[in-house]
């Protein structure tokens, strides 16, 4: 990372790229546990489900990539190991209903998943904010509005 860039950053910076590694690991977890989903969905409204699944978990990769982008950019180490990521997660699963048919159930688990990630992204901003890391704030800003977006889909598939 840049010296002006590093100095710049109003926070201890290594803290900064934990909770930015944690927020990584919910993220690929995410990605794990919605494409599974979509692809054991299964019923008469599953291709409705498992699109919105397989769409959801595209953008929960792009948001993987922005945080390796910034824990690059910090001078940090993104996650390097599978067997870490439930490990450092903030949201380390999500529940999933035993039966691939019961689409609600599936529904309700990343609604759950969604609020945990909005949550986690929210605490962060309020660390960052104002003004304690700009660059920062602006990657977490994109993100926690498209968690938001992901629980108001969800939340409508429910009809709630």
């Amino acid at each position: 990372m840049g010296k002006k860039a590093r100095e710049i950053v109003e926070l201890n910076v290594d803290e900064l790229i934990e909770d930015l590694n944690r927020a990584l690991a919910d993220e690929w977890i995410a990605v794990f546990y919605y494409t599974h989903a979509a692809n054991i969905a299964k019923g008469m409204n599953s291709p409705i489900i498992a699109d919105a699944l397989k769409k959801t978990a595209d953008e929960e990769r792009e948001h993987a990539q922005e945080l390796t982008d910034r824990i690059i950019q910090l001078g940090g180490t993104p996650i390097g190991k599978f067997e870490d990521l439930a490990k450092k997660a903030n949201c380390p699963s999500v529940d999933l209903p035993k039966d691939a048919g019961d689409l609600n159930g599936i529904a309700k688990a990343i609604v759950e998943a969604e609020r945990c990630a909005i949550d986690v992204y929210n605490k962060l901003l309020k660390k960052i904010m104002p003004g304690k890391d700009t660059v920062t704030t602006q990657v977490i800003r994109h993100i926690i509005s498209e968690e938001i977006e992901h629980e108001d889909l969800f939340e409508t598939l429910l009809g709630l």
